[in-house]
């Protein structure tokens, strides 16, 4: 007997949160920065590493793991003189808590939308999604990294993948030498997507807009999607 859809979609979830929150606490070092600059009210990562005895880049990349998840925010400190670049701080995020309660999508809204895309051209729908989902994608970067602009392509999937997981989708960038992808397990609007498929270019424009705000150029995004009839729902750079 399969699972009542009420029960699949709470599994779903759940699954979701962990997925989430593994990814960003799993590692015991981060933790325990994470406390630290929650209890010390922002830290730059220069301040992480002294405290914690590493090397500026090991905690930098931990600090923007969390800032990935959603857990921490990002402000830029500028010097007083003006004269060199300025820092990046890092505090607790107003809205994380330890164990976040998994992204709920207003389905009636995204039920509205997806029947008002249906209306247009389908040509010129997945055109209008797309373009949402990437100015969105590149505002959600400028929050992620602030004056960041030149990650590399790997890195800035893996940050990619790190947003997508604490929004609900359950992602992981997949690298197999040639091409770098994000590989979703689940999707929060998995039925709807199911019965409009057009929704699924606000996902391909989400990610293009965090990549083009995390590398500083547009970076080209190959889509696959089962709603559409693909094996797997997956973003390919490149």
């Amino acid at each position: 007997m399969s699972p009542a859809p009420e029960r699949a979609a709470d599994d779903e979830s759940f699954t979701a949160v962990v997925a989430a929150v593994t990814n960003a606490f799993g590692d015991t070092t981060r933790r325990q920065i994470y406390l630290h600059v929650r209890d010390a009210g922002g830290l730059t990562a220069g301040e992480v590493a002294k405290a914690f005895a590493l090397h500026p880049n090991v905690a930098r990349h931990h600090l923007d793991k969390l800032a990935a998840g959603g857990y921490l925010e990002v402000s830029l400190d500028h010097n007083g003189s003006g004269a060199g670049r300025p820092s990046k701080r890092y505090r607790c995020s107003s809205r994380a808590t330890p164990l976040p309660p998994p992204p709920r999508p207003d389905v009636l809204l995204a039920r509205l939308l997806a029947r008002a895309l249906e209306l247009l051209d389908p040509d010129l729908a997945a055109r209008m999604a797309e373009q949402v989902g990437e100015e969105f994608g590149r505002s959600l970067a400028a929050q992620m990294a602030p004056g960041d602009s030149q990650r590399s392509l790997q890195a800035a999937m893996a940050a990619v993948a790190d947003s997508l997981t604490a929004q609900g989708f359950a992602a992981r960038a997949e690298n197999d030498g040639a091409s770098t992808a994000i590989v979703r397990n689940h999707c929060p609007f998995s039925e709807l997507v199911a019965a409009h498929p057009v929704l699924c270019h606000l996902d391909r424009g989400l990610v293009q807009g965090l990549l083009a705000g995390l590398c500083g150029d547009s970076v080209p995004v190959r889509m696959s999607s089962r709603a559409l009839g693909d094996d797997t729902c997956a973003s390919v750079a490149g």
